[in-house]
């Protein structure tokens, strides 16, 4: 029997057909979306189910779905997706994260030129009746320094189409190595730089605890004297009040935002002030961005339907059902242990190297280095997957490498993650237990036995008497339980680490206290994926 899929949001005619064409029996009502009883009493029906953002496909609707295998969304958001209770239910949940990465930075450009021209005001102008000429004054774009803050997929373009423009593009990017920057033709500076210099600003990062408000009110007086800014990525990371004081101070010359921290914005400090163009978030909306993601779903949903193929899945791992009864806690392990280094990593990574000693050397180790390049890539990039880690390394120049071994030590196997920085290198190991879960069993060569939990604190010290019971007093009066407490040390007065499980994330107060003691080089605390 073919395959059913349900369109419950509006799609393509091209999509639909791609369905029909490889034999999969489609139902294209985009009214369903927008009727959760409908949804609900029809669900059971299908093994596929293609979305935009009408769809709302939460816990009710999945517990339902007693057929459904996979859900594709035409775009990059999933917030109408509740992914951890697809997970449970063994539903892949598929995006189509580069479908519109040309539209936006497109968007960019085109904001950019908005705002460098005063297009929107002169044209309003116009429009009245007025022939303002002497008051519209621009600037050009060639010779200006464009100050890029996010390299990646979007950002990338955005310096590619600059350069054609004839403009010096500098760049701010952790993740950029000197070696991507030179392919780029960009400058690669940290942000204090590339904020005494640009001409111009644009961002390009996702909205995460690190880049949320990048551009403060303290970053914003750094900029340079009649600058423009434009944000065409997320809102929330600009400090759209300050933003504004300095529009009307005359120290910013003009901005250009398309999307906003409050969202839908019926009002904000940057409306209705000169020189200041707005867009009700339009980065992905051409004809062609959305035929691409329709089309990109359409055929991702038919592979895994009908081949079982999977892409750019939120969820699963590229990996066959027989490999994931086995593997299913060593991708998870991967992925912990990227995700530790990702967050103590504060600077351009050049390498990662997963070495993978005995039974782990023979399982799938293409998905086993996306679990770990994902982790590692998801402090900064939380939108980031398993199919698009390598592709994001890889534009920020990192190079990936596997070593193999055959069994060593005491453990049937392990895996191991070493990062390379400018600085530093950083080694972290793990292994997973008869138990099915896994552990942290060597950090900086020191070894451990460390069970990982949601919320984490992570502190390095040298060995010295009264660090248990400082870290415990200090947590404890406080408030915060510690689940789990794992010490290590390389030799007696060397140096020392503790990694603590914890009920809860220890408030940043309590982090403050630590530190002031003296007694610790490091206080980081972490998060990993409960699910």
């Amino acid at each position: 029997m073919a395959p059913k899929v349900l369109i419950s949001d509006s799609l393509s005619d091209a999509a639909v057909q791609i369905f029909k064409d490889r034999g999969i029996d489609v139902t294209f009502d985009a009214s369903i979306g927008k009727d959760k009883d409908k949804l609900l009493s029809v669900i059971h029906e299908y093994d596929g189910l293609a979305i935009r953002s009408a769809s709302k496909v939460t816990e009710k609707i999945i517990a339902a779905a007693t057929n459904l295998k996979v859900i594709g969304r035409a775009g990059i958001g999933v917030d109408n997706v509740d992914i951890p209770e697809a997970s449970k239910k063994g539903i892949i949940v598929m995006n189509t994260p580069f479908g519109n990465s040309i539209t936006t930075a497109e968007h960019a450009i085109a904001m950019m030129f908005a705002v460098a021209r005063q297009i929107p005001e002169a044209n309003a102008s116009t429009h009245a009746g007025k022939w303002e000429k002497s008051r519209f004054m621009g600037v050009e774009l060639t010779g200006k320094v464009l100050g890029v803050i996010g390299a990646g997929n979007i950002g990338s373009i955005v310096c590619d189409r600059a350069r054609g423009l004839k403009m010096k593009v500098v760049a701010y990017d952790p993740f950029l190595s000197e070696e991507r920057a030179k392919q780029m033709g960009v400058a690669k500076l940290e942000l204090d730089d590339l904020l005494a210099q640009a001409d111009f600003i644009t961002l390009h990062v996702p909205y995460t605890e690190k880049t949320a408000n990048i551009l403060s009110a303290e970053n914003l007086k750094k900029t340079k004297k009649g600058v423009r800014i434009i944000n065409c990525a997320r809102g929330g990371l600009v400090d759209e009040a300050a933003l504004a004081e300095l529009i009307k101070s005359g120290h910013v010359a003009g901005a250009a935002f398309d999307v906003f921290k409050e969202e839908p914005a019926t009002e904000n400090p940057l409306f209705n002030l000169p020189n200041v163009v707005v867009t009700p978030h339009l980065g992905a909306a051409t004809t062609e961005a959305q035929e691409n993601v329709a089309l990109q779903v359409a055929e991702q949903m038919a592979d895994y339907l009908l081949t079982g193929a999977v892409s750019n899945a939120l969820n699963m791992p590229s990996v066959t059902a027989q490999e994931a009864a086995i593997m299913g806690p060593w991708l998870k392990l991967a992925e912990h242990l990227g995700a530790f280094v990702g967050q103590l990593t504060d600077e351009p990574i050049q390498s990662i190297e997963v070495v993978y000693n005995g039974i782990a050397k023979d399982m799938n180790l293409k998905a086993l280095n996306c679990a770990a390049i994902a982790g590692v890539m998801k402090a900064t990039n939380p939108d980031v997957n398993m199919v698009s880690a390598p592709i994001m390394a890889k534009e920020r120049g990192v190079e990936i490498s596997t070593t193999t071994q055959d069994k060593t030590g005491v453990f049937d196997g392990y895996i191991r993650l070493v990062v390379t920085t400018p600085t530093r290198m950083r080694s972290i190991a793990g292994t997973v237990f008869s138990d099915g879960k896994p552990r942290f069993i060597q950090i900086k060569g020191i070894n451990i036995d460390a069970e990982i939990g949601q919320h984490m604190l992570y502190t390095t010290n040298k060995d010295v008497p009264g660090i248990i019971g400082t870290l415990g007093q200090t947590l404890g009066e406080n408030g915060v339980n510690i689940a789990n407490f794992t010490l290590g040390r390389s030799v007696r007065e060397g140096e020392a680490i503790a990694l603590l499980y914890l009920d809860e994330q220890p408030p940043v107060a309590v982090l403050d206290k630590l530190k002031a003691t003296g007694l610790f080089q490091q206080v980081r605390p972490l998060q990993f994926d409960a699910a």
